[in-house]
């Protein structure tokens, strides 16, 4: 079975709902890493010296490369990534080898299978 990383970048106010979509796609879990800041074509305005931009937070997913096409556009439109700019961002890369995923693997073979 052969895996994908799935990385998204995404306003917390959308985190959990971003996590139920992909679950829903297929994924099995991910990572959170809270309170990330990011930087677009314009940098952000600025109050008093304030940053102005909403809390970001990175989602990393280990997934079953048959599944991740579906989880990224889940990903992307629940996050609006393409309604507006600086919504957020996601990536898929290959993942060349894992260790720690043989509890997903028999789990996803079943959920894959009726994929295909």
């Amino acid at each position: 079975m052969q895996f994908k990383l799935i990385v998204a970048f995404v306003d917390d106010s959308v985190t959990d709902d971003v996590m139920k979509g992909a679950r829903m796609a297929g994924a099995t879990g991910a990572t959170i890493i809270n309170h990330a800041r990011g930087e677009g074509l314009k940098r952000q305005r600025t109050f008093f010296g304030m940053q102005l931009e909403t809390q970001r937070d990175v989602l990393l997913f280990v997934v079953e490369e048959h599944l991740s096409r579906k989880i990224l556009e889940r990903i992307s439109k629940i996050a609006g990534f393409d309604q507006d700019p600086g919504k957020g961002i996601a990536i898929q890369l290959n993942v060349e080898d894992a260790v720690g995923v043989a509890h997903q693997v028999e789990r996803l073979k079943g959920k894959v299978e009726e994929e295909l």
